[in-house]
């Protein structure tokens, strides 16, 4: 395993690639990085990295990996779940998960993408959920809006991961596609679970997103209800949500094919309010462009993290680098910008030479600690795709009471 060493650069409100840290915030909560942070896994291919939330016995963190970027189309993906020890010097103790790779009756190779687990601890089980993807003999990205579904592996409370099983959904308005790929879900007090989708019917392009109630038992996870949709009919319409809880009320973050990502709430996490583009606190628009958005939740406030088009990004695909936090005004629904900071900062240049620029788009965020949260990322260089999985370490100012 490689590792790089990181040196913080507040200076510059945010990291550099010798920084890969958040520069602080100073209002009412603040999230600073005075330590190293170090890469979790030196990588030769690129991919995506995401660690569960806290709470694994033991001090564990869940990692999925993916070993290729599927939406590239060079290579069959296969994605696997590893175990990070706390403390244990950066050591990971591997645990691969039989992923489900196979051969499909027309002769297209089918595997498992976009992994997210997350401890669940009514039943001590790590539940790791993503979807199918499809590529040719060729190694091309292949069906990419058609026959897909959410699939999730299950590891025990002993340590055993199960098979793959597919969220069975009956929707005649999912027929073509449904999929909670990439997405923060919401875990309730009674182990039933919110998961939000992304969905949509043969002969439509453009999909919605709602969000299903879930029970699991800790093996079958069921769709128990499903709430109201929100859609934008432009290109592959909406995509990837994510959801957080805050002060009592449900939030979820989507992204979009407008150059816009958009932002909703609700009461109960089923039934949400119309959504509205993200904008500045001045009422100035994000200028974003069809890549996801993560929720960095606090007891005392919510932020978002999130890639935009900037000055040093204009010839970046679809500008994913540098990744951005800022604190949400949760009652106007926005980001304030004064709270801005980098997260991970753009590594070259992104104006007249972007095709040396490592992007960032696919990242998670996860609360390790009533003091640290951390974002994870992976690098992927243009051409060669190559890239390492890297973090950010977040210290807050104030504790995080959500996080035991």
């Amino acid at each position: 395993m490689g590792r790089e060493e990181r040196v913080n650069d507040i200076a510059a409100r945010g990291c550099s690639r010798r920084g890969g840290v958040a520069g602080g915030i100073t209002r009412a909560i603040g999230f600073d990085c005075r330590d190293p942070a170090q890469c979790v896994v030196g990588g030769k291919k690129a991919g995506q990295g995401v660690v569960s939330s806290a709470g694994m016995p033991g001090g564990k963190r869940a990692v999925s990996i993916d070993d290729a970027a599927g939406d590239y189309g060079f290579r069959r993906v296969s994605s696997r779940a590893l175990e990070r020890i706390a403390g244990s010097g950066g050591e990971l103790e591997r645990a691969e998960a039989d992923s489900g790779d196979g051969q499909t009756a027309d002769g297209l190779e089918e595997g498992v993408c976009d992994v997210v687990p997350e401890y669940h601890a009514r039943t001590k089980t790590v539940l790791a959920m993503g979807h199918n993807v499809y590529y040719d003999e060729t190694g091309k990205l292949t069906r990419p809006d058609t026959e897909r579904r959410p699939v999730y592996i299950v590891r025990d409370a002993a340590g055993q991961w199960g098979a793959v099983k597919k969220l069975e959904w009956d929707n005649p308005e999912a027929s073509a596609i449904y999929t909670s790929n990439c997405s923060q879900r919401v875990t309730l007090e009674n182990g039933d679970i919110l998961v939000p989708l992304s969905f949509g019917p043969l002969g439509r392009r453009d999909r919605g997103v709602c969000t299903a109630r879930c029970s699991f038992d800790g093996r079958e996870l069921r769709i128990r209800k499903s709430g109201n949709v929100q859609r934008n009919a432009v290109k592959r319409g909406l995509l990837e949500p994510s959801l957080a809880r805050f002060a009592g009320r449900y939030y979820m973050t989507i992204r979009a094919e407008d150059e816009r990502g958009y932002v909703t709430v609700s009461a109960d996490g089923l039934e949400w309010e119309e959504k509205r583009a993200w904008c500045w606190d001045d009422g100035a628009p994000l200028t974003m462009s069809t890549t996801q958005q993560r929720w960095l939740p606090h007891s005392d406030g919510l932020y978002l993290t999130y890639t935009r088009k900037d000055a040093s990004n204009l010839n970046v695909m679809r500008w994913r680098t540098p990744i951005f936090a800022a604190e949400v005004d949760v009652e106007r629904l926005c980001l304030i910008r004064s709270t801005e900071r980098v997260v991970f900062r753009i590594d070259g240049d992104g104006v007249n030479h972007p095709e040396t620029v490592p992007y960032l788009g696919n990242f998670h965020t996860t609360a390790i600690s009533p003091r640290e949260s951390i974002v994870t990322t992976c690098e992927t260089l243009p051409k060669i795709l190559k890239g390492n999985t890297i973090q950010a370490r977040v210290h807050w100012a104030k504790m995080n009471r959500d996080v035991v």
